[in-house]
């Protein structure tokens, strides 16, 4: 069964083509654009899933526990 695209959807691939897979330096560029962004919005979720699981367990969460403000002025 050969399955051929729809005008719609023909446009969008040329499109796609034109714009990032054309050149070279551009395809290179938007998939280093992407990975950043990827990996920022990676590391954030990650970071609060941990802390969503580590709840009271981490410095950040028992500090005040520990030190006080005198220990803070020296």
């Amino acid at each position: 069964m050969v399955r051929t695209l729809t005008h719609h959807q023909m446009s969008f691939a040329s499109s796609l083509y034109n714009v990032v897979f054309r050149r070279n330096a551009v395809f290179v560029g938007s998939i280093f654009a992407t990975a950043f962004v990827y990996d920022i919005a990676f590391h954030n979720t990650v970071d609060k899933i941990f802390d969503s699981l580590n709840k009271g367990k981490q410095w950040k969460d028992i500090r005040g526990r520990y030190i006080t403000a005198d220990d803070e002025e020296e």
